[in-house]
């Protein structure tokens, strides 16, 4: 079978390996207190120009969504997010399970718009009954996006100036961030996104590491006990030196963008093979995530030696499925799926 269902089917790139074996026997202080934290610490503020950063490394995505949302927002406030968000549709109600109601918008491509978004706060603020209703306290969003779009510096520049005129932090969700700073297409660096987010994560799980989310708060602005915030929501690794070990080896010589970018070129030549094999593509994308109509028929077929991902229906003969690079994926991998196709 060959593996295209998603970006963390492997376990972890080669030198994270070596990077754990070779320290197992050095002894540390657990929870987050060890060297190899603090130096992954200081690599990832040079990589953000963000020298004040308050950064955390949590366990997994879900867990970095939900301990974020909980610490930043009270139980009377919501969080805008595009309807077909991470945290609206794919975490199991995490968010509403701490009491945080999700207030899903529109979303184009799975982007959401600051027009939008503008309308949105100036109804509640406009509305006299707002006091018996969720207040808006938080802006998410996903880069790449759901659907393997991305922001461009523009549109989180919009974003990011509504925010700040209504005071409310945004956070972006950066589960697949090294792939999307990858794309040539993207003008977004991450010196950008420390500027323009009051909170963000760089994705470890998907980008190579075994586990493991970097949450950067980029201007010393984490909130009042977010370490006891994080043990509260299970997402605390005792030997935090995993995490450490991980993120300081992907931030040693431009590791994680490099590997990032293997995802983003084999996307690109499996892109241009379904293209001249004149497979229908759901959603145009430049990141590692592609969208494709399958006949259900050839579907079937294809099921046998193929694993990908189910999207949706397109129609009752037709499936929309995703195809995902990852760092791991090869260009063999890619001809040999083509070759099937």
């Amino acid at each position: 079978m060959l593996h295209f269902e998603s970006d963390y089917i492997q376990g972890a790139h080669p030198a994270i390996l070596e990077a754990l074996a070779k320290t197992n026997f050095v002894a540390q202080s657990g929870y987050g207190a060890d060297c190899w934290c603090e130096s992954a610490k200081e690599k990832i503020r040079t990589a953000c120009d963000a020298p004040d950063a308050d950064i955390f490394f949590l366990v997994g995505g879900t867990q970095a969504n939900a301990t974020v949302i909980d610490s930043m927002l009270y139980k009377y406030e919501g969080v805008f997010a595009a309807v077909t968000g991470h945290i609206n549709g794919h975490e199991a109600g995490a968010v509403e399970a701490a009491g945080i109601k999700v207030l899903p918008l529109p979303q184009h491509e799975g982007k959401i718009f600051a027009a939008e978004l503008s309308d949105a706060l100036q109804t509640y603020h406009a509305d006299d009954n707002r006091e018996h209703m969720i207040r808006p306290g938080m802006v998410y969003i996903s880069h790449p996006t759901e659907y393997g779009t991305l922001y461009t510096k523009q549109e989180l520049e919009d974003i990011s100036k509504i925010c700040r005129s209504y005071n409310i932090p945004l956070f972006m969700d950066g589960a697949r961030l090294g792939y999307a700073i990858a794309c040539p297409e993207s003008d977004l660096t991450l010196p950008d996104i420390a500027a323009l987010c009051d909170v963000f994560y760089i994705g470890g799980t998907k980008c190579g590491a075994l586990c493991g989310e970097a949450v950067v708060f980029p201007r010393h602005g984490a909130p009042a006990h977010f370490f006891t915030l994080v043990k509260q929501h299970g997402a605390l690794l005792a030997k935090g030196r995993l995490l450490g070990v991980q993120f300081d080896t992907l931030f040693t010589d431009n590791l994680y963008f490099d590997i990032c970018s293997n995802a983003v070129r084999t996307a690109q030549m499996l892109r241009a093979g379904l293209r001249e094999k004149g497979y229908p593509f759901f959603i145009e994308t430049v990141t590692n995530q592609i969208f494709v109509v399958v006949e259900n028929r050839k579907l079937q077929e294809l099921n046998t030696r193929v694993c990908s991902g189910f999207w949706e229906k397109a129609d009752d003969n037709h499936t929309v499925i995703r195809f995902a690079t990852s760092w791991a994926t090869t260009e063999e991998d890619v001809k040999a799926l083509l070759e099937i196709i």
